[in-house]
């Protein structure tokens, strides 16, 4: 079985190569390769993978390389983890929107519009190179923002793919760390989009405990910033638990206050870590992998993938929180509108679980911030300006059709967007 890692010169790969050391009896890869389009970098991750994985699985070989087809060819499993225009481009977008009084947050908001456009062609293209290099292989997106990448992938590109996210299963670790119960006793009724998800229900060992797991988070600690704690009494009046990157919608003006007071953006201290990593990687005497991973972000990120990737080639009928087509699980939204949902996966794939309707305190803003989604994804696969515009103006963190235009206007021009 062969896998590869587009976006192989990632400074995560060696979390993901350690975890499938771990989990080789489960999942027995043969081959993995490493593809990216940055010589240098692909390099000295590659170096260092090579000198890693040589000391916890020698049986499996691996190798990187420039070139898509030699990487492509016969693949089983396809990992996308690509970042089109690097850490600058999110510190330039960042910074871009919040001088102009607009959350700048890569996945959320204006600057998340800007990655999906630069981003999704490119992953076109490689479903498409896909379709005669490894016509039977699993595509599991791992590309922010996955939510919207998955979609497009999924309607436009490569049917036999999977998003993920690590905010659903961190979720689910923190509330087994509050109960005191391991992982896998943990279900919960999560509904929503990438980034946009309320916990419904949570089930421990089959017994209903939402009541009382709610209060052991309030008030719930939406920021990690005391002034930022959602207010108990929202808190109560949500009966959810809310993902975290709901902080940017439900306390707007003060993130966007925060983002503004912050002395580096997020970009710059990854930038930093990253430097880090890479001269880590670079040392020939460095084989184990390094702890500033943990600071790299995307804890559970080799968990989350190797898990779904395990439950497919097993047939194991597993419940993984994953984006996939809607298909009538959610009956407030479009069968063909991607959303994040526990499914039951197994080797045909992802199959979600009905989930009804969900309550009005948090539908219309779901249905919204998908509306915006979807004209994210006509306007990439379009090259329409017109769409293009009218997904920022319909994302609920814009509010303004001029603040929309300058923009749009400025991604164009700093990404060499090719739209018309």
């Amino acid at each position: 079985m062969k896998l590869c890692v587009i976006g192989g010169g990632s400074t995560y790969s060696p979390e993901l190569l350690s975890g499938l050391a771990e989990k080789k009896k489960e999942i027995p890869i043969k081959e993995v390769v490493l593809l990216d389009i940055d010589a240098e970098r692909l390099n000295d991750v590659g170096e260092f993978a090579q000198r890693m994985m040589a000391h916890l699985a020698p049986e499996i070989k691996l190798s990187y390389t420039l070139d898509k087809e030699a990487a492509l060819k016969d693949a089983d499993f396809v990992v996308t983890q690509i970042r089109v225009g690097h850490q600058q481009a999110r510190h330039d977008d960042t910074k871009f929107c919040v001088e102009h009084g607009v959350i700048g947050q890569e996945t959320t908001g204006a600057a998340g519009f800007a990655k999906a456009m630069r981003t999704i062609p490119v992953l076109l293209d490689y479903a498409k190179d896909m379709k005669t290099l490894c016509p039977n292989a699993w595509l599991i997106n791992f590309t922010n923002p996955s939510g919207i990448v998955t979609e497009a992938l999924l309607r436009y590109g490569w049917e036999k793919t999977i998003g993920l996210c690590n905010g659903p299963v961190g979720m689910q670790m923190n509330v087994a760390h509050q109960v005191g119960v391991p992982v896998r006793d943990v279900q919960m009724d999560y509904v929503g989009l990438n980034h946009l998800g309320w916990v419904r229900k949570i089930i421990i060992r089959g017994e209903d405990r939402t009541k009382e797991i709610l209060e052991k988070f309030s008030p719930y600690t939406a920021t990690n910033i005391p002034d930022l704690d959602y207010d108990p009494t929202f808190y109560h009046a949500l009966s959810t638990l809310p993902n975290g990157y709901l902080k940017y919608y439900y306390l707007q003006e003060e993130m966007l206050e925060e983002l503004k007071n912050q002395k580096k953006t997020r970009a710059q201290v990854v930038m930093e870590v990253e430097e880090e990593l890479l001269k880590y990687y670079r040392d020939p005497n460095q084989y184990e992998k390094p702890a500033a991973l943990s600071k790299r972000g995307g804890a559970y990120y080799s968990h989350v993938a190797l898990s779904l990737i395990a439950a497919i080639y097993n047939d194991k009928n597993e419940v993984h929180i994953v984006n996939t087509l809607n298909n009538g699980a959610l009956k407030d939204l479009a069968d063909d509108a991607a959303i994040e949902i526990p499914c039951v996966v197994n080797s045909s794939g992802a199959h979600p679980l009905a989930a009804g309707h969900v309550d009005l305190s948090f539908r219309g803003l779901m249905q919204h911030v998908k509306a915006y989604e979807q004209l994210t994804v006509e306007a990439a696969v379009t090259a329409s300006y017109n769409r293009a515009l009218l997904a920022l103006v319909n994302h609920p963190l814009v509010n303004s059709e001029k603040k929309a235009k300058v923009l749009l206007d400025y991604f164009i021009s700093r990404h060499n967007l090719q739209l018309k």
